[in-house]
């Protein structure tokens, strides 16, 4: 049986923030959405499937792009997503199967945004102007003097520009320099460009957890679980719990660091933060990290529940994932970060040298918030995770994200 998955992938803009996420599927030695010729019924099969069960898992947050085959279009699987959240991406296969594009046509009356893939000069391309919202561009593999051209005639249109395949810094500021729109690959997904010059913490879970602790009978697991969705709150209180004056042992979790603190030197903690962040609030660049690190922390943890032989607990894999981004939220080298804090020694193998098993996992966590196919399967099969197991995991982490991070972001409108 071969592997299939379906994983986001950010598109970004020059600033390195996410405006949209593509939906890209792999299955069948192919990777959907970029070798659209010779997709088949089961191919589409899959896609329709897996969709219909999980669609309320799987478009949640930004906009999000998706190819879709003539086969699906024909199925009407656009239908399954609110026209909001969804652009229908359309390849050279679609384009010449008149049929097919008379289903676009009728998306676009509809309200839906489309999008088509690797533009080029051609009759049949410039005769959807029309109806299309975004030119995608591959940059690895176009001519500069034909993307400076589309580009330039996009922008004249009102159209959007997007890069893509941007696998290497070189790409990626030619992309810039050519001024798109917005850009995707692999570099771009990894990339983690500009460094929150603070140790922040976002603003609606500290008020959160500030409304916690000042209850007549504070709720600790309700107080561990808010602490737990944040970085840098927990790096904090690990910090603080491992110092001389509160601990003579080492505290490696967010719930003995709460029993080694107790309620009224958490209360302290607390107000003292709240008065060294006052004026520094969190920025979107910062948000950005907060929400990858949680989400590495989810998706580690929930992949220990089917990985063999692991020397640390679901806890520490949590952890692990969640302290991955520190080096970028405090701006320091990650060997620095790391020394206070009594973690396993196999997390901060796995986190500077990524080595070991837990570098396997953090590994497997990383690739596949890439899309990184290859190394996918190289990593589920060295720590004995079936590949047909991440595409699940993976959403339903996502899933779990995106509704706390609702929660979060709705309190701090209010």
């Amino acid at each position: 049986m071969k592997e299939k998955y379906i994983v986001r992938q950010p598109i970004k803009n020059a600033k390195s923030e996410i405006l949209a996420y593509e939906i890209l599927y792999h299955g069948e030695n192919q990777a959907y959405g970029h070798d659209g010729a010779t997709h088949d019924f089961a191919a589409a099969d899959t896609v329709y499937n897996f969709l219909l069960q999980n669609v309320e898992r799987t478009l949640k947050g930004p906009v999000h792009f998706m190819t879709f085959t003539s086969n699906l279009l024909m199925r009407k699987a656009p239908h399954l997503f609110e026209k909001e959240s969804l652009v229908i991406q359309i390849d050279d296969s679609v384009i010449i199967h008149p049929l097919a594009m008379r289903f676009v046509q009728q998306f676009a009356k509809e309200g839906y945004k489309i999008a088509v893939n690797e533009f080029r000069f051609s009759p049949r391309y410039m005769g959807l102007m029309g109806d299309i919202d975004y030119i995608k561009l591959n940059f690895a593999e176009t001519a500069d003097s034909s993307l400076q051209n589309i580009i330039g005639m996009a922008h004249t249109m009102e159209k959007k520009c997007i890069a893509t395949d941007i696998e290497t810094a070189e790409l990626y500021q030619k992309a810039l320099d050519m001024g798109v729109d917005a850009m995707e690959g692999s570099y771009v997904a990894q990339k983690l460009a500009t460094k929150a010059h603070a140790s922040g913490y976002l603003q609606s879970n500290f008020f959160r957890l500030m409304v916690a602790v000042v209850k007549d009978e504070p709720d600790m697991e309700e107080v561990e679980n808010i602490i737990s969705m944040d970085a840098t709150l927990t790096y904090g209180l690990l910090r603080v719990a491992n110092s001389a004056y509160f601990s003579t042992h080492k505290v490696t979790s967010i719930r003995q660091a709460l029993v080694t603190l107790g309620i009224a030197q958490l209360k302290q903690w607390i107000y003292l933060l709240s008065a060294s962040n006052a004026e520094n609030e969190i920025d979107a660049g910062s948000e950005e990290f907060l929400k990858i690190s949680f989400m590495r922390g989810s998706f580690c943890s929930e992949l220990m529940r089917y990985a063999k032989d692991m020397p640390i607990s679901r806890a520490d894999a949590y952890l692990m994932g969640m302290f991955s981004t520190l080096d970028y939220l405090i701006d320091a080298p990650m060997e620095d970060i790391l020394e206070p804090v009594p973690l396993a020694e196999e997390i901060k193998a796995a986190l500077l040298r990524h080595e070991g098993r837990c570098g396997a996992l953090y590994d497997l966590v990383v690739s596949y918030e890439r899309a990184d196919w290859k190394n996918i399967r190289q990593y589920a099969d060295q720590l004995g995770i079936a590949t047909n197991l991440l595409t699940s995991v993976y959403f339903t982490c996502t899933e779990e994200v995106n509704t706390i991070w609702k929660q979060l972001m709705g309190l701090e409108q209010v």
